[in-house]
């Protein structure tokens, strides 16, 4: 359900939507506004929170660090990179030291995402050798072969 709200022009959702959408529980995303990592942008009359499209693409940066296992605060950092590189009077000479911020990050994600594919290619021999243990087909499905 789309609800107006806060800026005009601004095409709000409501926290249902943005939980379906994001693939995060409502408990999740007002947990992620109680820390001050994603707040929304609005909220209605009635107190409801209402999140732009900028909220929602922030919750699902903050979904995908979440199996990389970064913390609360690398999140928070990492949106406060992009913020500042996406600000138009961040500083020439503080732009180079959010590039090199950003680019830690980078590294950290390859990393991670290496020690999972790692992680990963190791269960599936795991399971092709418990595969090979018991071949389908040689026991009936009362446990008799």
């Amino acid at each position: 359900m789309t609800a107006g709200g806060g800026r005009t022009g601004v095409d709000h959702k409501q926290i249902g939507e943005v939980a379906e959408r994001t693939r995060l529980s409502l408990r999740t995303i007002r947990y992620y506004e109680e820390v001050g990592l994603v707040v929304p942008s609005a909220r209605s009359q009635g107190g409801f929170r209402l999140y732009a499209e900028t909220d929602i693409a922030r919750l699902q940066l903050v979904r995908r660090m979440k199996p990389l296992d970064f913390s609360l605060e690398e999140m928070r950092e990492l949106l406060e990179t992009i913020d500042a590189l996406d600000d138009p009077a961040t500083a020439d000479a503080e732009r180079g030291q959010v590039a090199e911020r950003l680019e830690a990050f980078r590294l950290a994600v390859e990393e991670r995402c290496a020690s999972l594919r790692q992680q990963l290619s190791n269960a599936e021999t795991f399971a092709d050798e418990l595969r090979a243990l018991h071949p389908r087909g040689d026991v009936d499905p009362g446990g008799h072969p």
